[in-house]
């Protein structure tokens, strides 16, 4: 045996270098933000009567086949609206507000936690923000706000999870200053955005649990019942009456 600087060793063993692994090293592109992003950006391309700073007046098959509705959902029965809303937007800024938070959080938060959890994060806020938009508005909606807002609630938990402080690090003040304009300004979801924080909070405190208990798959199934759950309550609220965008 041969004495190594990680302990003892067989000569041949003992010839081979050991690969070293930094931290820094193993942080992982971000490939969900950015399908995510360039996802949102191509739908955005392809909808009719967007290309406003700030202003409405959307049409075409697209929006039409995509935008959340109440009617469709509950007697059309056109579930895959719940999700195909998230990748719409109105103008301008509505898409450049909500592709730059989802930027910055999910190149913050997808390293981290890796792509597969975050991805599952973030639908499960995406439903959840479905969920929240159907029982608070009887309008169409639209936008990815409610799965910006639950990486918002996302990376609060995994901030406190890793004893750092959520409002020294930013994301704190972000959640609230958000807040503050989802029922300050009008024609906005607060449905969306309050249903999409808890969802994606809800979410990623599932995935840090299982994976504190060594038992990752519980999370991913968690957050499975999560947009199960989702589904089934946008589906049941589909007649409650209201008003806003996502």
């Amino acid at each position: 045996m041969t004495t190594t600087p990680v302990g003892m060793r067989c000569p041949e063993c003992a010839k081979q270098r050991t690969t070293v692994k930094r931290m820094r090293d193993m942080a992982t592109v971000p490939r969900a933000t950015y399908a995510l992003i360039a996802i949102n950006v191509v739908a955005f391309l392809t909808e009719q009567g967007q290309f406003s700073l700030a202003g409405g007046g959307l049409h075409g098959k697209v929006v039409e086949e995509g935008i959340l509705d109440r009617f469709d959902v509950a007697t059309n029965h056109q579930y895959w609206r719940l999700i195909s809303a998230g990748f719409l937007h109105e103008n301008f800024i509505h898409i450049a507000f909500n592709m730059y938070l989802l930027y910055l959080l999910g190149m913050m938060l997808e390293p981290a936690i890796g792509t597969a959890r975050f991805t599952a994060i973030y639908f499960a806020a995406l439903l959840a923000g479905s969920f929240g938009a159907l029982f608070a508005t009887a309008a169409p909606s639209l936008g990815a706000s409610g799965a910006v807002f639950g990486l918002m609630g996302a990376a609060a938990v995994e901030l406190r999870a890793r004893k750092l402080s959520v409002m020294q690090s930013g994301i704190g003040g972000l959640i609230l200053i958000n807040l503050i304009f989802s029922f300050s300004l009008a024609n906005i979801s607060v449905g969306a955005h309050v249903g999409g924080l808890v969802g994606g909070a809800l979410a990623a405190l599932a995935v840090r649990t299982a994976d504190a208990r060594r038992v990752p798959a519980l999370g991913f199934i968690a957050c499975l019942l999560l947009c199960a759950v989702a589904v089934a309550g946008a589906i049941a609220v589909a007649g409650v009456a209201g008003t806003g965008i996502a």
